[in-house]
């Protein structure tokens, strides 16, 4: 994919990263120079100096052949004009805006389709409260995550010494909660990824993620 990232901070540095390991086409905008540099130097991507809430600058970064916009920029208004800007010039399929100010989650209507036009909005302080109260709803998680609309959930945990799992084979599993719609999908032993199938065997202190209903 040909991917824009507005933002060479911290979190549109980690995007940059993650998505080049990817093999995509990635352009990185930032008005810090040196910031944008350093991206070019460490990264196989392009790098563009620039204010990405300008036509000019999106059009420079190939906006207009662009998959995808990713506005990570420390300003709202820069991210939300990239998104509007991308839409209505140059057709850019998805736009993707991290936005700060939590007033305009009430009014979707301003950041939507019919005003900026961002297809998804990340609102940071919402995302770490929301992702806080699902480890309070699974005290024993490390990590909870949710797809589709809530249908399923990815739930890790780690396992204990004389946990009813630990030491017996993953095929076991429908026989401790045989009324749990769930699965092992991953496990990590140390910092190493262990293969899952149904002879593999749960030790103590492994991580082991399931996907559940």
């Amino acid at each position: 994919m040909k991917i824009i990232i507005a933002g060479a901070g911290r979190v549109g540095t980690s995007v940059a990263e993650a998505l080049v390991s990817e093999a995509n086409d990635i352009t990185v905008i930032d008005t810090d120079g040196v910031r944008v540099a350093e991206l070019q130097n460490r990264f196989d991507l392009r790098g563009l100096v620039g204010n990405a809430a300008l036509p000019s600058i999106l059009q420079a970064g190939g906006a207009a052949d662009a998959d995808m916009l990713i506005a990570v920029t420390a300003y709202d208004e820069t991210n939300l004009v990239a998104c509007k800007i991308a839409a209505d010039l140059f057709n850019t399929p998805m736009r993707i805006a991290r936005v700060r100010n939590t007033e305009l989650q009430q009014h979707p209507n301003l950041i939507g389709e019919s005003g900026f036009r961002a297809t998804q909005v990340i609102f940071p302080e919402q995302t770490v409260t929301d992702y806080l109260l699902k480890l309070v709803d699974f005290p024993e998680a490390l990590q909870v995550l949710e797809f589709a609309d809530v249908r399923a959930s990815l739930i890790a945990v780690r396992a204990f010494a004389g946990g009813p799992l630990v030491s017996h084979p993953i095929k076991e599993l429908r026989r401790h909660i045989p009324n749990v719609d769930t699965r092992i999908v991953a496990l990590f032993r140390g910092d190493a990824s262990v293969r899952v199938d149904g002879d593999t065997l749960i030790q103590p202190d492994d991580e082991v993620f399931f996907l559940a209903a």
